[in-house]
């Protein structure tokens, strides 16, 4: 089984040394320095106080790495729309496609039933080009659940979690999927194949909407929003929006909005990825956490006032934080 990790970061590169644990062929696609030192040193991943080494297939072309079976896509969400191109000559004809990424996906109306069929979310793929370049029909979705952080070149700290969430967007239990599954339980990861898997993908959205752009804002930490009385009002206004948008859709919510906050201040004094980005420098997944929330519930007509008022005051901090580093 021959599997590409597009944007070996911190998740890419913890997936992509399970999955050659596990016994597939594994190449991982990064650049600059974290390129440089796995090309010199092997990847360095430290896991429960110990660190392993795993000699991986490393590049930045994807011309060097050919046609696989599975391109797995761990790169940030606005980033993935200029790769398209560059990701071609990794495509057969068989080919399945995973968006291992935060947010909602670029092909989440894909084969909906209903009036909402095969709309497209212009927040997540501008003018379509992941639609048109990569398929709908090739995607396999994926929840991610580690989290793992480059703490230096070459070298990624894995913090919690080992689940991978799949399933198809018909809903179907293909054997693509399942070989899939089955690759990553080989490599000690959970990788459950689920039947409704944009369910799935919503309860994962549900706390990145709203803790995500609050820590921005705030600087606060998980555990810290969800139980000071002011921000824990403001994330739950906005994910009940949310869950407005998304039943509208059919989606099911397992567990109720408290529950879900519970969840997240059980986790503790974990900055959230929206938080990192922003004091590290790098640009925010405001269109994939946030905006592409805003645009299904427009599409569905359903009011967003809180959504809209955080994201207006997270966009602009955004635009400052360009200024300053301009």
């Amino acid at each position: 089984m021959r599997i590409c990790i597009v944007g070996a970061g911190a998740i890419g590169a913890y997936l992509g040394a399970a999955l050659a644990e596990g016994g597939a062929d594994v190449t991982l696609i990064a650049r600059g320095p974290h390129l440089a030192a796995m090309r010199e040193r092997g990847l360095r991943l430290r896991i429960g106080g110990e660190e392993r080494v795993a000699h991986l297939n490393v590049t930045e072309s994807a011309a060097e790495a050919g046609p696989q079976d599975y391109v797995i896509i761990t790169l940030k969400a606005h980033s993935v729309p200029a790769m398209v191109d560059a990701m071609q000559p990794l495509l057969g004809p068989e080919t399945a496609v995973v968006p291992a990424i935060n947010g909602l996906p670029w092909w989440y109306f894909y084969g909906l039933a209903g009036d909402y069929g095969n709309r497209r979310l212009e927040t997540v793929d501008p003018g379509g080009r992941q639609w048109d370049g990569l398929g709908p029909e090739r995607v396999i979705g994926c929840v991610v659940y580690p989290a793992c952080e480059v703490v230096e070149p070459g070298v990624v700290q894995h913090i919690e979690g080992d689940r991978f969430t799949l399933g198809e967007p018909s809903g179907e239990r293909t054997e693509r999927a399942s070989a899939l599954s089955r690759a990553m339980i080989a490599g000690g990861l959970k990788a459950p194949v689920r039947p409704r898997i944009r369910d799935d993908i919503w309860v994962k959205v549900w706390g990145n909407l709203a803790f995500n752009p609050i820590s921005a804002l705030t600087h606060a930490t998980l555990d810290v929003i969800a139980t000071d009385p002011g921000t824990r009002a403001v994330a739950r206004a906005m994910m009940l929006e949310a869950q407005a948008a998304a039943e509208a859709l059919g989606v099911r919510f397992a567990i109720d909005v408290d529950q879900r906050i519970a969840g997240a201040a059980a986790v503790g004094a974990h900055r959230t990825s929206m938080l990192q980005d922003l004091t590290q420098g790098r640009p925010m997944e405001i269109d994939a956490l946030v905006a592409s929330v805003q645009e299904v519930a427009r599409i569905v007509a359903k009011p967003t006032p809180t959504i809209d008022l955080v994201l207006a005051l997270l966009r602009q901090r955004a635009a400052i934080a360009d200024a300053d580093l301009g």
